[in-house]
């Protein structure tokens, strides 16, 4: 069943009733909750309204609600310094000892990290990497956003919409699940594109072609467009380029952070998007239209950073910090949620049920080259994955 109005939101420590001419709280606390009664008042107009959603309290407990939803601005700093200190440890690591395997070693390192910083930003995107308001946005662009060319208020604009609409026919993410299942030579097919750096190269070529907008624009206008839209872009990757060429040598930019940068890290992107809400037994159930996948210490450092993995916990409580997924998911399986959970053992077992379609069955439900809206971790990007 989906309820479209007259639900609650689990925000902060109260649930918030969605109503139109409803007066929400506008402070720090809520500053998600009220970005959020934008994208699902806008629903209660359309056909298909937003999925069913649970209050919070129906979750858990007030005294560990108040626990996990703790901002720390101590936790938020030192998870992006985390995230820059293992890039440049990846770095050190190949410079000191120059061999394949160190190479291929920090590639992979570097690129999860890249994945990481994004799943950051994702957090501030959510109010929730910082107790700081402004930090949110401000940190997030500065360290994690304009880095992958990414910008976290539009980000944060686009992604309300997915929480709003999950797994709806109007998700604006519902282009990345709904064609799974695959068949093992169409999945192998993207992987190799995403590798090899085709998939990386026609997302940045998207969003460099939106940023210096129209063609009939004159070369003045559209420079400054430019600017507007990719400046912080171009001061971030100024300063990565300086402090490689000052720790190491000027080439380890771009060997170290566009190169992983525009492959394994845009290999493990589709494998997280994958594992989040491909092949979900049930759109509507809001334990079951999203997955958690259980990851090793190997897969948290290669696959899934900062706890990525915990989706079915984010998407019940989307203002919940990263940091606090792990106790909210124990405590979900301490109050006997577990076996209404979509719980996967590993990304393997996934990433079987995604390529599970037979040559001879027919094409998939919805073509992946669909249009999909702009916005998703990047500035100007409108275009999707390569199919």
């Amino acid at each position: 069943m989906r309820l479209s109005y007259g639900f609650s939101v689990g925000i902060g420590a109260t649930n918030i009733p969605v109503k139109r001419g409803v007066n929400w709280p506008e402070s720090s606390y809520n500053l998600e909750a009220a970005k959020f009664r934008e994208m699902l008042t806008m629903t209660t107009s359309r056909k298909n309204p937003s999925a069913r959603r649970i209050p919070a309290r129906e979750l858990v407990r007030p005294d560990v609600l108040k626990k996990i939803q703790k901002r720390s601005d101590v936790i938020g700093f030192w998870l992006i310094f985390h995230a820059w200190a293992v890039v440049f440890a990846a770095m050190a690591l190949f410079s000191l000892f120059p061999n394949p395997l160190t190479f291929i070693l920090a590639i992979m390192i570097i690129g999860a990290r890249q994945l990481g910083m994004a799943i950051l930003m994702h957090d501030g995107a959510h109010n929730a990497l910082f107790a700081t308001p402004r930090f949110n946005t401000l940190i997030c662009d500065i360290f994690l956003a304009w880095p992958q060319m990414a910008n976290t208020e539009s980000y944060r604009r686009y992604h309300l919409q997915h929480h709003a609409r999950t797994q709806q026919e109007d998700d604006p993410d519902l282009v990345l699940s709904a064609p799974f299942p695959i068949t093992r030579k169409s999945l192998r097919r993207k992987m190799i594109r995403d590798l090899t750096g085709q998939t990386g190269y026609q997302q940045r070529k998207g969003q460099i072609l939106s940023a210096l907008g129209p063609a009939e624009r004159g070369l003045a206008e559209r420079a400054k467009h430019f600017l507007d839209r990719m400046g912080g872009t171009m001061a971030a990757h100024l300063v990565i380029f300086t402090a490689c060429a000052w720790m190491f040598h000027w080439s380890y930019y771009f060997v170290f952070w566009l190169l992983p940068w525009m492959t394994y890290h845009m290999a493990i992107t589709r494998l997280r998007n994958i594992a989040e809400h491909a092949v979900v037994p049930d759109n509507d159930d809001p334990f079951r239209n999203a997955r958690t996948t259980k990851a090793n210490l190997l897969a948290r450092m290669f696959l899934a950073p900062y706890w990525v993995n915990h989706h079915v916990e984010h998407h019940l409580l989307m203002h919940i910090p990263c940091y606090r997924l792990p106790l909210f998911h124990k405590e979900l399986i301490k109050t006997g949620y577990g076996e209404k959970m979509e719980l996967a053992p590993n990304y393997l077992t996934v990433l079987r049920a995604a390529a599970s379609r037979r040559e001879d069955d027919g094409p998939s439900g919805t073509p992946t080259k669909a249009p999909r809206v702009s916005g998703n971790f990047t500035e100007g990007f409108n275009q999707p994955p390569l199919a």
